[in-house]
């Protein structure tokens, strides 16, 4: 059931809001000249700003900056193409080839690596959800680094290889939480040959 409220009584003043339109309007102009005509770091200057790309914010350390992909020991990506980061991503911005390691190789038939891994940023909504996806840690957001400008979309198609070659922001390449691989001494010793 509607519950009615009754119009509340109001001058010919109030009804044409024309005198709450000016003051609405004298405090945006004061403030204006107020922070236009005051040095910065004046008590009555109410902006903060900064003077980028000269001087830049500190960044708090769980920033999501720019997407990179993190190395094994030998420098090959640790991303497994298992696709769970593409699968989690909400923006659809993560295209991923997987290829079979050759004959030969400890991880033939073991794991899978990505021929193909692509990431547009200009689709990306920053959202976090493909490193937490990720069972391997292979990618990570603690660049630093927020997206560079520019006018041209062919810069913001991140492959693999530009992946790779972004670091942390403590510049290491590595994960910070290590995955014990097959033949690493610390691995467990369990793999297809030797089991439980």
């Amino acid at each position: 059931m509607a519950k009615l409220i009754s119009r509340p009584n109001m001058t010919a003043a109030e009804a044409m809001y024309v005198p709450e339109i000016a003051k609405g309007l004298g405090i945006t102009i004061g403030r204006f000249f107020k922070n236009t005509f005051s040095s910065r770091g004046t008590e009555g200057n109410e902006i903060d700003t900064i003077d980028y790309p000269e001087e830049r914010r500190t960044y708090p350390e769980r920033f999501r900056g720019i997407h990179r992909l993190t190395h094994r020991a030998d420098g090959s990506p640790r991303c497994v193409a298992c696709l769970c980061c593409s699968t989690a991503c909400p923006a659809q911005c993560i295209h991923i080839e997987a290829a079979e390691y050759p004959q030969g190789d400890a991880r033939h038939g073991y794991e899978r690596f990505p021929k193909v891994f692509v990431i547009d940023e200009l689709r990306c909504i920053f959202c976090g959800f493909c490193v937490e996806a990720c069972p391997c840690d292979a990618i990570r957001m603690d660049s630093g680094l927020h997206m560079p400008p520019s006018t041209q979309r062919a810069h913001f198609i991140f492959d693999k290889e530009m992946l790779m070659a972004i670091p942390a922001a403590d510049g290491s390449f590595e994960t910070k939480n290590p995955r014990h691989e097959p033949g690493d001494p610390t691995h467990p010793g369990v793999d297809r040959e030797h089991h439980h």
